[in-house]
């Protein structure tokens, strides 16, 4: 049996997780433990690096401990310590990667970096309806939206990505300019579930043509001149309009890339990760589309939606039984990337 203890620092969220496997049997979560910094935040309307990094060093030794607690372990019961080595905001990974290879080289145990889109990528594996090898990924968050083949575990193809925002960022932004405060993705679409999406005509940027690349600026622009256009005489009604159309064109954009993708590659079936990947209305319409394909699609768990140390340690555990995930970092000797490309990353 080994335990694999996961540390998550990359941006707002402070995740730890425990997870375990046998030889050759899937991983499977113990228990996990998160805090989001959103509160500490949202008075600025965004993620403070500095105020972020100070605030998982407070965290992450409580949440370690309450995790090992939980899971009836001590710390000498740990044998591998991963952490998110990248991308994101350079002084909370190294937050995390210093405790997590200060642990290791106390305990005599091996320190894996992560790649934190690998972690969303195959955080389904530990949900009742796990995928097989080989899918389509749609990976969707604040920061990245991107279409990968994935045959196996380091074996990934990027199909397409945003030239632009990400559609998380899209979300964010147009909660924003509708008044909705930070963060204003899941704001939006529970206002949205109140209007016509089909009462303002907003963009699909890039959905015609055959590419699977994304682009969302142009939506966010739109989103913008349109609630100007409205002014301060708008009602809610009409917000609710204006948000569930937003929403709309979002999800028309990645029902149509991913339904692309799968045509493309002739895979059938779908893999959704990353935060955007629990709203709600996205969901239903990639069921039905799916279900129309006769293919199949999976997610993560809601609560592992958002970043979080399960799939950090999910992804080192399923390295290690492939092996494929050599020691990062030794005593005081370690790096992090806060910009990673994950077909940069060795991968692949």
């Amino acid at each position: 049996m080994v335990n694999v203890l996961g540390i998550e620092s990359s941006c707002d969220e402070t995740g730890v997780a425990l997870v375990r496997f046998e030889r050759d049997e899937p991983p499977r979560l113990v228990t996990h433990a998160l805090h989001s910094q959103v509160d500490m935040h949202r008075d600025f309307g965004g993620v403070v690096p500095e105020l972020a990094s100070r605030d998982h060093i407070r965290r992450l030794i409580p949440l370690t401990r309450d995790v090992l607690g939980r899971a009836q372990c001590t710390l000498g019961d740990v044998d591998i310590v991963s952490f998110t080595r990248g991308p994101g905001l350079a002084g909370a990974l190294l937050v995390g990667a210093g405790m997590a290879c200060a642990l290791a080289t106390a305990l005599g145990r091996p320190a894996i970096g992560v790649h934190h889109l690998e972690g969303h990528l195959l955080s389904p594996f530990l949900a009742d309806d796990p995928p097989a090898f080989p899918f389509v990924a749609l990976l969707v968050s604040g920061g990245h939206t991107q279409l990968m083949r994935v045959s196996d575990v380091g074996r990934y193809e990027l199909l397409g990505e945003t030239v632009d925002d990400a559609a998380g960022e899209a979300f964010d932004k147009s909660a924003m300019t509708l008044g909705l405060g930070y963060p204003g993705g899941p704001a939006l679409a529970l206002l949205a579930e109140e209007g016509d999406p089909k009462a303002f005509a907003l963009p699909r940027p890039l959905l015609r043509g055959n590419g699977l690349d994304f682009s969302f600026a142009g939506l966010k622009t739109a989103v913008w001149l349109q609630r100007r256009r409205l002014g301060d005489a708008a009602d809610r009604q009409t917000l609710a309009d204006l948000a569930a159309s937003t929403q709309a064109a979002i999800v028309d954009v990645l029902i149509g890339k991913a339904e692309r993708a799968l045509e493309f590659t002739g895979i059938q079936r779908l893999v959704v990760a990353g935060g955007v990947g629990a709203n709600v209305s996205l969901r239903q319409r990639l069921d039905a589309m799916v279900s129309k394909r006769q293919a199949r699609v999976h997610y993560p768990g809601l609560d592992l939606c958002t970043d979080n140390g399960a799939m950090i340690a999910l992804a080192a555990a399923m390295r290690w039984q492939r092996g494929l995930a050599p020691a990062q970092g030794s005593g005081l000797a370690f790096d992090v990337r806060p910009r990673w490309a994950l077909a940069d990353a060795g991968l692949s």
